[in-house]
């Protein structure tokens, strides 16, 4: 435990990361371990014993703001032990026990810049590294995902025209075009999909600074969805079509909604939450799964039980085994 508390210890939200990195680097045991410069100050970080096929991986960054961590006797409580340094500590311990058990084929990556659009994942798929099967650690209650849904990404920008507040009729306020924007959305009727349900959004970065006697001359947001193999290309084609002269739309990208391998002996469901997988095109199949919840995940009460820990471990060496 003394390990994941140093680890925990370390800040490391989103664009912090490179400390953590570098201090893994150093105190991670491994015949082999590599850094990759991402391109925006952060590192990506690969341990390999001999020639992976099979690799773990999970990211080190986490939102903020970065909570200390707290032990207590059948839980560990803070940032980032379930999302996800619970994760790659727990598929470091099972590394360790593969080699104590003579394999040389595996490898754990860790990677950068996950929680703020997978700028590691990115990076590193750009890289020549192949091999046959990616485990993905995500707070999954030790489940594998069958399916998860889609993201996509949009920069929205209102324009008013902006007058007294007295005279409404003469001006057009950027407010009101975002909540009858908003009403029109939540009436889209996009299609429920048989395997990941609704489709879900949320706005973000919502902003207007006119002061209140004045209409709004502009308001921007950031509108983010959670996109099913029913929706994902209706959502796109519904936020082009809002465009026009009171509307400036930035595609901002995403990921399509995907399905992963589940391996027999472990129970599944899908998951209504992204993570590196889509971007990781460097691997034949993927498979995700880790321990905690998500439910907890992102929320100031963050925390993973030992219990969990123990039961990831056991399972990343039962995936292993299974694949070979």
């Amino acid at each position: 435990m003394e390990l994941f508390r140093q680890i925990l210890s370390i800040d490391s939200t989103s664009g912090r990361e490179r400390e953590l990195s570098e201090w893994l680097a150093t105190h991670l045991e491994a015949p082999s371990v590599q850094t990759f410069e991402v391109g925006d100050g952060t590192l990506n970080l690969l341990l390999s014993w001999g020639e992976p096929r099979v690799v773990f991986c999970s990211h080190m960054d986490t939102v903020p703001p970065y909570i200390p961590p707290t032990f207590l006797e059948d839980r560990v409580l803070g940032r980032g032990t379930c999302d996800a340094k619970g994760q790659f500590y727990a598929m470091y311990r099972a590394c360790q026990r593969l080699a104590a058990a003579g394999r040389t084929d595996f490898g754990l990556l860790i990677l950068a810049g996950e929680e703020t659009g997978s700028w590691g994942a990115k990076a590193f798929a750009r890289t020549d590294f192949r091999a046959p099967l990616l485990v993905v650690g995500e707070p999954t209650d030790n489940c594998m995902v069958s399916a998860s849904k889609g993201t996509k990404s949009f920069g929205l920008r209102f324009l008013g025209h902006p007058f007294h507040s007295g005279y409404p009729e003469r001006g057009l306020s950027a407010v009101d075009l975002f909540l009858e924007f908003m009403q029109d959305l939540q009436g889209a009727g996009f299609q429920e999909d048989p395997v990941l349900g609704a489709t879900t959004w949320n706005v973000g970065l919502l902003r207007s600074d006119n002061p209140q006697n004045i209409l709004s001359p502009e308001l921007s947001c950031r509108l983010y969805f959670r996109t099913t193999f029913a929706s994902d290309k209706a959502v796109v084609a519904w936020v082009r079509a809002q465009a026009g002269s009171t509307l400036e739309l930035e595609e901002r990208g995403g990921d399509a909604p995907a399905r992963y391998l589940t391996l027999p002996g472990f129970p599944s469901a899908p998951v209504a939450f992204g993570s590196d997988a889509p971007h990781l095109s460097n691997f034949a199949q993927k498979i995700i799964c880790g321990p905690g919840s998500i439910t907890v995940a992102h929320r100031d009460e963050e925390f993973v039980r030992l219990a969990d820990l123990e039961q990831a471990v056991n399972n990343y060496v039962q995936i292993y085994e299974s694949y070979h």
